[in-house]
């Protein structure tokens, strides 16, 4: 619960308004603005107005009736590649247990789908349609699974294809089951990411796919990105991990969304 300034507290000037905003997006990961207005004896008006700079600094994403935090998925692959492992490794894990044999695959660029792409079992009569060159390698020899690799345009930032030739390739595809990559998962802002190419081949991905999963490491939670994926709704799957925030997961699985609780680290 969002506690309350002290009586009397003045915050009259932007700046210490802003600080204190800021102070609660890292604390609860979400400010609403009307309680916002209340606590600090201002008008919504004028929340709004703050929180419409911050989100033009980049420091929050606006969302209707205040905003989130920031996801901190923002740096390049290579970087993303390096951070935690362990923990991406024990989400692929859980993901790939939703494979069934037979099926046709679509799998999107992401540290944590080449997780999910090196756990899945062989000799199972698998197709998997990528874009990503890193999980088109990770799967190079396994037996049982045939890889279709998509076109376009290569971006080293995404570690995947993207483009309209991409979005071409996905849409003369149909999926049982697609991973697609996330930046942001929140129950009411959706599924998002930081780039708009990036979001329209999603988009594509989600389209053509019976189902839809995501894998997503706890910090992704309750966070926003600007580009919009598709809303929560449209999934069917969402892999997390153990130490996922109850309350987040509660207001994913009130959107129908069935979650799935990976082990923890190094758990076979």
């Amino acid at each position: 619960m969002t506690s309350t300034v002290e009586a009397g507290a003045a915050f009259t000037l932007p700046g210490e308004r802003q600080r204190l905003i800021l102070q609660r997006l890292t604390r609860d990961g979400r400010v609403v603005a009307a309680a916002l207005a209340r606590e600090l004896g201002t008008s919504e008006d004028t929340i709004r107005r703050d929180l419409r700079e911050l989100a033009a600094a980049g420091r929050c994403e606006r969302v209707y009736g205040g905003a989130l935090r920031l996801s901190p998925a923002s740096g390049s692959f290579a970087q993303r590649e390096a951070t935690a492992p362990a923990r991406k490794a024990a989400l692929g894990r859980r993901a790939a247990a939703l494979v069934r044999p037979g099926q046709i695959l679509l799998i999107d660029a992401g540290t944590t789908n080449v997780a999910i792409a090196a756990a899945l079992p062989e000799r199972q009569g698998l197709t998997v349609a990528t874009n990503a060159p890193a999980v088109a390698t990770a799967l190079l020899g396994r037996e049982g699974i045939e890889v279709l690799l998509l076109g376009g345009r290569l971006d080293h930032g995404a570690g995947g294809a993207v483009g309209a030739r991409t979005v071409r390739d996905v849409r003369g595809l149909r999926a049982d089951l697609c991973f697609v990559g996330a930046c942001a998962v929140d129950a009411k802002a959706g599924v998002a990411a930081f780039d708009a190419e990036e979001a329209a081949l999603k988009q594509a991905m989600v389209e053509a796919s019976g189902g839809v999963a995501v894998a997503a490491t706890s910090e992704k939670l309750g966070t926003a990105a600007p580009y919009l994926v598709a809303p929560v709704s449209a999934l069917t799957d969402l892999v997390v991990e153990h130490d996922a925030p109850a309350e987040a997961l509660d207001a994913l699985r009130a959107c129908g969304v069935r979650v799935h609780v990976a082990g923890r680290e190094g758990e076979a």
